[in-house]
């Protein structure tokens, strides 16, 4: 291992971590062909969800990173300047993870099936989006004519629905391209003029970024069932990507520590990802149980159909280990200062974040898209395992092309260096 002040040391990717996330992505690949051929109704159907809950899950995870970025730049935070390559580098994989998951959205929109609807009659329908991107579903006296989702019609319509998505990730992504620019600027030229361009540029994406990720999350997951409606689901949204991210960072720290790089990184650092983590788990039960617990008790028809099917046997089990994986497990294991300082041990919750997470995400997007048989398959495993295996790839290529690992140049450098709590 290098020693903590070498600011010049680069991460080179090569070796196993190459060679297993592309053997991850391989994978994964099979298992979302396998999934479109297998059968052409229900399987693709499953398929389609689950690259949609992959592709919506690594943007969020890009997302927190340049989240992250941002909001220790308007802070004026010092304990976490040398660890910033990390979320810069989700930042500089936003792009890419958009564009996957805007092709899967189109993808979803333009291919259709037939499925059966509420009132028992077959209609041709699109594999994503098919409660309100009906052909007709609008236009009164044809037969998939909804009054309902007609009332909706003026938000929920293919061009807006796209011009929206593709808008806000490009918006983020231009904000995380800034924000990468400037720090790299930083490392070249010194001085605090950089340092002074990227607060101001943090200051604009946090008020964009605050207004616009609850409509982001609206479109791509809750439109899935578009006549329920949660005020409080964007937010809810929010702290599971937040606290993904808090994980997705942390765990890429202690690994790349673990294989020589980041020395400077101490327990210190580390405690602090783990206080994030335990925090926002409980900011994230307190939101979701808010919403369960308002619709539980209003019993409103309209509110509770999106709980009933949840409370489905096969869903069932899921819902509570939701619970459990996300918030009871984190806060016990991360509860005591020591915990938290325990590499190992603060490796293995990130890892049960990220898994928890994703099952939060099933939870959001499978019972209302997928008719049939349910549970779990090779879709879900063989495309989670191919998505982890392409974010590790992107994420550790992005890594490898900076300079160096740390931002030598970064005002708050030696602050974070003697970082102590």
């Amino acid at each position: 291992m290098e020693t903590h002040n070498n600011f010049d040391q680069k991460y080179e990717f090569a070796g196993n971590a190459k060679t297993y996330s592309i053997i991850a992505i391989v994978i994964g690949l099979i298992c979302a062909v396998l999934g479109f051929v297998v059968d052409h109704g229900s399987y693709a159907e499953r398929t389609f969800s689950n690259l949609l809950l992959m592709g919506y899950y690594f943007s969020c995870v890009c997302m927190a990173g340049v989240f992250f970025c941002a909001i220790q730049l308007v802070a004026q935070a010092g304990w976490s300047a040398s660890v910033l390559r990390v979320p810069q580098a989700f930042g500089k994989v936003l792009p890419i993870a958009g564009l996957i998951l805007i092709a899967i959205i189109v993808a979803g929109l333009h291919f259709t099936h037939t499925v059966t609807n509420e009132e028992g009659k077959q209609v041709v329908a699109p594999y994503l989006y098919k409660v309100w991107a009906l052909k007709d579903i609008a236009v009164k006296g044809t037969e998939n004519y909804d009054a309902e989702v007609a009332s909706k019609i003026g938000y929920l319509n293919i061009p807006f629905f796209l011009t929206r998505l593709i808008g806000f990730l490009a918006a983020y992504s231009f904000f995380a391209y800034l924000l990468n620019r400037y720090s790299t600027n930083e490392d070249e030229i010194g001085g605090v003029s950089n340092y002074r361009r990227a607060f101001n540029v943090a200051s604009v994406f946090l008020v964009i970024f605050g207004f616009t990720t609850p409509l982001f999350s609206f479109d791509v997951i809750m439109s899935l069932e578009a006549k329920w409606f949660s005020t409080m689901f964007g937010w809810y949204n929010f702290a599971a990507m937040w606290v993904s991210g808090l994980a997705a960072i942390t765990l890429v720290l202690i690994l790349l520590r673990q294989k020589g790089y980041f020395g400077w990184v101490n327990e210190n650092h580390l405690h602090n990802f783990g206080q994030l983590i335990f925090g926002f788990s409980v900011f994230w039960t307190y939101v979701w149980f808010a919403q369960f617990l308002l619709t539980y008790y209003a019993n409103i028809p309209e509110e509770a159909v999106y709980f009933y099917r949840r409370w489905e046997p096969e869903f069932k089990p899921w819902f509570w280990l939701n619970i459990v994986m996300n918030f009871a497990l984190p806060i016990l294991l991360l509860m005591a200062r020591d915990y938290k300082r325990n590499v190992n041990q603060l490796k293995y919750v990130c890892i049960l974040v990220l898994v928890g997470h994703w099952l939060d995400y099933y939870m959001m997007i499978m019972p209302g898209t997928v008719a049939g048989e349910r549970g779990f398959s090779f879709e879900e495993i063989g495309i989670a395992i191919g998505f982890v295996g392409l974010f590790t790839f992107m994420v550790l290529t992005a890594l490898s092309k900076f300079k160096s690992l740390a931002p030598k140049n970064h005002p708050f450098i030696d602050e974070s260096l003697h970082h102590h709590i």
